[in-house]
């Protein structure tokens, strides 16, 4: 998944779901500004390879009210260019940069903070100045140059490997995201890393310490086919059209060993559009999720609408929308194991008229949502053959 989404332990679902609400009730409300720039950036560069970097921002409102509503305003350097963004709405024109609020995250209370980030193309570099709701941040503007830092609790065990923040590391076709979207809900640290492709087929790692928030999830670390706010790697075979009936076979064998008991999952999350090209300022229409495994009370957004057969299975179907719609396919008992046509699962939505044949699969994506606990994804063997 991205970073956008709350996936909800069923212990505690109803307490976050009047909150969720709460949030949404607010999304039309004016934006404040705030007042005499009180507001404080701090700018990493979490990773970099060849032809670009990862950017992460934190947003500190430094004053003694909440800013409801903002929009961040900064210039890149000379050379660098926006290659998409998430926890908001990012534009570029030239080289100023915007990024508006994504609705969930539009209130920063007094003292707390907001976190986004993004990917960019050419040299790292940091901008010199940031603007919130149009005035200057007149507190600390910190660039955090990328740097081994201390020994992490856990760390990448072989191959190509990384502890920081929604790096990416390349794996032929597929590329490896260690997306710790909701890391700002707790505190821990989550390592990915490759341990081999063969063909199409890719066994990877991650392992994972989290404690806060038990209603938020911190991280999914996954394997990526396709979009992800953009493209890392070529001949993906999507997007493919729903209409076309186009086989999406995935295949995958993993073991779950949790060191510190918590709530997590293992699941495919696809992602859907209404355009053929989706590029990463074209936000998705639909997202489908498909639990195999899960613990600790782990449960998804929206509510359960039915109990279905799919693929020779049976699932509780769940339906939600946070911006956009989000099915969940949860499996009604664990596995570690799937030989799975992925185009089975949207067209049992198609066929409930939820989702339009007319839209397209861009996005095939494989791994954990973590909410807390510690442990780890071993996947032996992963792949998706599309066709």
């Amino acid at each position: 998944m991205l970073r956008k989404r709350f996936v909800i332990p069923v212990a505690v679902g109803a307490a976050a779901t009047a909150a969720l609400a709460a949030g949404i009730m607010r999304a039309d409300a004016a934006e404040s500004p705030p007042v005499g720039g009180s507001c404080a950036v701090t700018y990493a560069v979490s990773s970099q390879w060849g032809s670009g970097f990862t950017g992460s921002v934190e947003i500190r409102n430094t004053g003694a009210t909440a800013v409801d509503g903002w929009e961040l305003g900064f210039t890149f350097p000379a050379g660098q260019g926006l290659d998409g963004g998430w926890n908001g709405t990012w534009t570029q024109s030239g080289s100023a940069v915007r990024v508006k609020d994504a609705g969930w995250n539009r209130t920063i209370a007094s003292g707390s903070a907001v976190s986004l980030g993004f990917n960019g193309t050419g040299a790292a570099g940091s901008p010199g100045s940031f603007t919130l709701n149009g005035a200057v941040c007149d507190g600390a503007v910190s660039a955090v140059p990328p740097s081994p830092g201390p020994s992490p609790s856990v760390s990448p065990s072989r191959g190509a490997g990384t502890c920081e923040a929604n790096a990416a590391i390349p794996a032929g076709k597929y590329w490896l995201n260690n997306n710790l979207w909701g890391k700002d809900t707790g505190s821990g640290e989550q390592c990915s890393s490759d341990a081999g492709l063969d063909g199409d087929t890719l066994a990877w790692r991650t392992e994972w310490e989290w404690t806060g928030q038990p209603s938020s999830v911190k991280s999914y670390a996954s394997a990526v086919l396709g979009w992800h706010w953009g493209w890392k790697a070529g001949d993906t075979g999507l997007p493919v059209r729903l209409s076309d009936h186009e086989p999406v076979r995935a295949n995958w064998d993993f073991t779950v060993t949790e060191d510190k008991p918590g709530a997590m999952n293992v699941a495919y999350d696809l992602w859907v559009h209404d355009i053929a090209n989706p590029d990463w300022q074209n936000q998705p229409t639909d997202e489908v999720m498909v639990w195999l495994y899960r613990s600790g009370g782990a449960g998804p957004v929206g509510t359960r609408q039915a109990t279905v057969t799919v693929g020779g299975t049976s699932w509780d179907l769940y339906r939600g929308d946070i911006g956009w719609n989000v099915y969940s396919f949860v499996r009604t008992g664990n596995t570690s194991s799937a030989d799975l046509d992925l185009t089975d699962f949207t067209d049992e939505l198609t066929a409930r008229a939820w989702l339009p044949a007319t839209r397209y699969l861009s996005s095939v994506q494989a791994g954990t949502e973590v909410f807390t606990g510690a442990g780890a994804l071993e996947t032996d063997a992963y792949s998706v053959r599309i066709g």
